[in-house]
């Protein structure tokens, strides 16, 4: 199975480098044509990690909100291309929320969002879940990406780093309030962005 996704990942990478030309840089340059927010919040994770618990949790509470939020599981449907439909959910959203976990920088796509969302200079939310953030550090073998995507990664996690986040500890925290808390944050740093549209 896992040889399968690296292999997937292998193919795919076209769709996110042609030609050494990132994804971003096929976007008009002009800063007014800004992709048409689609969604409003990102819910960039470690589905092994946080599926069952604080994303789904998050993405329902912030429904209940009548927000837009997307996470893959509940936005992608069978069909949908991989890369294509994420890449396009992270340009397209006006926040982002990145919950960091203990295996989440095993994971390629993890890493790839990340990075997508650090480029294209989203607002972002980091939840240290289980994690400190000392702890982040690529932990992908260099045999399934180059050394210029694992700088790429380590660039995004030092700026994940450097962002104030929340944390979480599932030996003594209580769940339902950190969710809560961080619905709340992106509630203001939504309302943040809308007020600085309307003053541009």
């Amino acid at each position: 199975m896992i040889s399968r996704v690296f292999d997937f990942m292998k193919k795919s990478k076209s769709s996110i480098q042609l030609n050494n030309t990132s994804f971003l840089d096929l976007l008009p340059s002009s800063s007014s044509t800004k992709p048409k927010a689609l969604h409003d919040v990102f819910i960039n994770h470690r589905g092994s990690d946080t599926k069952r618990n604080i994303a789904t949790l998050l993405y329902d509470n912030l429904n209940a909100r009548n927000l837009r939020p997307f996470l893959d599981s509940k936005n992608m449907k069978p069909g949908d291309k991989l890369f294509d439909h994420i890449n396009r959910a992270i340009l397209t959203s006006k926040v982002a929320v990145t919950v960091f976990s203990p295996n989440y920088c095993d994971s390629y796509f993890c890493l790839h969002e990340l990075a997508l969302i650090m480029e294209s200079k989203k607002r972002i939310i980091p939840i240290f879940f289980d994690i400190n953030p000392s702890q982040l550090d690529v932990m992908i073998e260099k045999v399934t990406c180059s050394d210029n995507e694992i700088q790429r990664f380590r660039w995004a996690l030092q700026e994940a780093k450097d962002t104030v986040g929340l944390t979480f500890d599932s030996c003594k925290g209580n769940l339902s309030e950190v969710v809560t808390i961080a619905s709340d944050v992106i509630v203001e740093r939504l309302v943040e962005l809308e007020a600085n549209d309307e003053d541009v």
